[in-house]
């Protein structure tokens, strides 16, 4: 099932610097059957868990996480770029593999207790995740577990996550 989803992923070389291979899910998410079958796998490992809400990390997080959480019928909580959300707000900053860069979440968006299931599309270094785990503690969520389509294993940004919860990647390179 996951070689569908495979071939419609492609590789951008010396992006977004030199040095960087960047994976493409732009052509999986414009194929219906195969962003249903994106949308469907994490449905599929998360359907049980009791999920209040689901924090997608911008933006290609946002595409995943909205469908999941319609389909999982919980709520959505966004964590943005600074600057972008309008109401009072918490920021963590981080280290990315080729830079630095900061998250901010809505104050009010996760109350204390709600168990909270993080996506994004890819996993790397784990600095922005663990941004993202930062603050919905902060918050006092409980996070459930952090999901990505995508893991770059040599990277281990899983071994860096491992402390707040259960790391879930669906294709590995």
């Amino acid at each position: 099932m996951y070689e569908k989803i495979k071939q419609h992923i492609r590789d951008i070389k010396d992006f977004p610097k030199p040095g960087i291979v960047f994976k493409d899910i732009t052509p999986a998410l414009a194929d219906g059957q195969c962003l249903q079958q994106i949308v469907d796998i994490f449905y599929n490992r998360f359907k049980g868990a009791k999920i209040d809400k689901i924090a997608v990390i911008e933006s290609r997080g946002f595409l995943l996480g909205a469908p999941l959480a319609y389909k999982l019928g919980c709520g959505i909580v966004l964590l943005r770029k600074p600057g972008k959300l309008p109401s009072e707000k918490i920021k963590e900053y981080y280290n990315l593999e080729y830079g630095s860069a900061a998250l901010e979440v809505h104050s009010d968006s996760i109350k204390t207790g709600e168990r909270v299931l993080i996506i994004d599309d890819l996993l790397a270094t784990g600095g922005t995740t663990e941004a993202a785990c930062k603050l919905i503690k902060r918050l006092k969520g409980n996070i459930i577990a952090m999901a990505f389509l995508i893991e770059l294993s040599e990277l281990s940004g899983s071994s860096k996550l491992s402390s707040y919860g259960d790391v879930v990647s669906f294709l590995k390179y």
